[in-house]
């Protein structure tokens, strides 16, 4: 351990405390139950997400000092259930030469009880005739091993701007790792100096010397960078994720600035291959940057930072920024990936409310539906209404709104009066499918956060809200005769 790791140890560690003194000695609660979040300061991308020996790991972008974001390190969490998380501190600081302006994003590649961590090592160089697009940075590969998720051993850079093609930018990047047959590859998100967004494939035999293998690329230019890309099946399906930045026009001119989503691939992703068109994981206004892992049961877990570039905001009293999403498991109905929560969270379940078949046709606020860390089931049915709408975290003032139009098909989430500021823009919608007459929506709700899942997880839409709690009322609301079933739960987690 050098110098310079033991001096940000201990300012990090100093940095944690006093935060929690502080958060003591107010009372302040805005700390979400189900969601990882980051001690103080600042969290965006999710990385390294892994199970190792029966234990999740969930490593983070990580900025402690200043919750509008800074030199970014490694915090971790690891969790038995995916569900109730352990704080583990800080693992990765920028302490090379290598990463010295940053420990970015990457991956962890479990084999032989081992973590073998990928990530990308920042450095701006601002000397000299300074362009952050061609010349201005290097974007490091490196490996670091641990054989407990907790301790790592020496960085290794395994991979520099020069080891790249030459027609790319200095922007190459986040890398993830997986194996077939006796062969490892890696994909790295890529922008060339023509503005094309593309993705990248090495192939190594050692998991340490890597070549170049193939681009993957679509057929017309599409966005300017593909980050934090993640290559994957699904049902035995071949899936594509990246986060593409620089979509512009049409319908892209009214969601965020960046989005993340995939593509399914036909064919042989290293040779041979065609993809589908791009598709949104999620059309809320928080969601970015995901990433998978496969449980030792063998299922395609889903994680997000539960936040976006366009507007990070948080209140004045808040000392943090950024946190992540509820694990979602993904599947394949009727051709098309679902997302839903971790199985693991009915264990959490507590206070079950049941009503089966209601009619509601104005406004109506049902006997044990409320709450600000709800897991909330409901299906619409019925033809002799045009709008259907919830209104959660409500005091009467201020409220959440998520409105489902008939005559449309779409589900709109409203936070005009969600008590957010500086915000713009304030609603967010997307086409669903009515199936037979009937919708069902499952609203997971965490005192600042909203997580809408439709028809069984079809489509998904996220977004914060900083409503203050003591504003927990649920109420529904119908022009015309509603028929509605609602279940729900309270969540606790200790």
């Amino acid at each position: 351990m050098n110098a310079l790791t033991r001096d940000l140890i201990k300012l990090v560690d100093m940095t944690e405390e006093m935060m929690k003194e502080k958060e003591q000695k107010e009372g302040a609660d805005y700390r979400e139950k189900l969601h990882l979040m980051p001690p103080v300061g600042w969290l965006n991308d999710p990385n390294g997400l892994c199970q190792l020996n029966g234990i999740y790991h969930a490593f983070f972008q990580y900025s402690p000092f200043n919750a509008e974001g800074g030199v970014k390190m490694w915090g971790h969490y690891t969790s038995k259930d995916m569900i109730d998380w352990e704080y583990q501190g800080v693992k990765l600081y920028p302490d090379q030469p290598f990463d010295c302006h940053g420990v970015y994003s990457g991956s962890a590649f479990i084999e032989d009880d081992k973590m073998y961590v990928y990530y990308t090592g920042n450095v701006k160089l601002e000397d000299g005739d300074f362009d952050y697009i061609n010349t201005g940075r290097e974007s490091n590969t490196v490996l670091v091993v641990s054989e407990d998720g907790k301790t790592f051993g020496s960085k290794k850079e395994l991979m520099r701007n020069v080891d790249y093609p030459s027609d790319l930018t200095c922007h190459v990047r986040d890398p993830k790792v997986w194996k077939d047959g006796d062969t490892y590859y890696m994909i790295q998100g890529a922008r060339t100096k023509e503005d094309v967004g593309q993705a990248l494939i090495f192939e190594s035999k050692d998991k340490i010397n890597w070549k170049f293998r193939s681009r993957v690329e679509s057929e017309k230019t599409f966005g300017y960078m593909w980050e934090c890309p993640d290559y994957f099946e699904v049902d035995g399906t071949k899936i594509l994720s990246a986060s593409v930045q620089g979509l512009e026009g049409g319908v892209w001119d009214d969601r965020n600035v960046y989005q993340s989503g995939y593509f399914m691939v036909d064919g042989n992703i290293l040779d041979d291959y065609k993809l589908s068109e791009y598709m949104l994981w999620d059309y809320g206004f928080d969601f970015y940057a995901p990433q998978t892992m496969e449980t030792e049961d063998g299922r395609r877990i889903l994680i997000g930072w539960m936040q976006s570039w366009d507007n990070p905001i948080y209140p004045d009293t808040q000392r943090w920024s950024g946190m992540m999403s509820v694990p979602r498991e993904l599947f394949i109905r009727d051709g098309r990936i679902c997302q839903l929560p971790v199985r693991e969270l009915d264990n959490y379940h507590i206070n079950e409310v049941v009503y089966k078949d209601i009619c509601i046709e104005e406004s109506v606020q049902l006997d044990g539906v409320s709450g600000r860390t709800v897991d909330l089931m409901i299906g619409l049915k019925g033809n002799q209404y045009t709008k259907f709408r919830i209104k959660l975290a409500c005091d009467g003032r201020r409220y959440s709104e998520i409105v489902y139009d008939r005559e449309k098909d779409t589900v709109t989430f409203d936070r005009t009066y969600s008590g957010l500021r500086k915000d713009t823009l304030c609603t967010r919608r997307m086409k669903v499918s009515n199936r037979a007459g009937e919708i069902k929506l499952r609203i997971l709700i965490d005192r600042y956060s909203v997580e809408i899942f439709v028809n069984d997880g079809e489509q998904v839409m996220t977004s914060l809200i900083y409503t203050p709690l003591d504003a927990s009322g649920i109420y529904f609301e119908s022009n015309g005769k509603t028929i509605l079933d609602v279940k729900k739960y309270d969540i606790e987690v200790l």
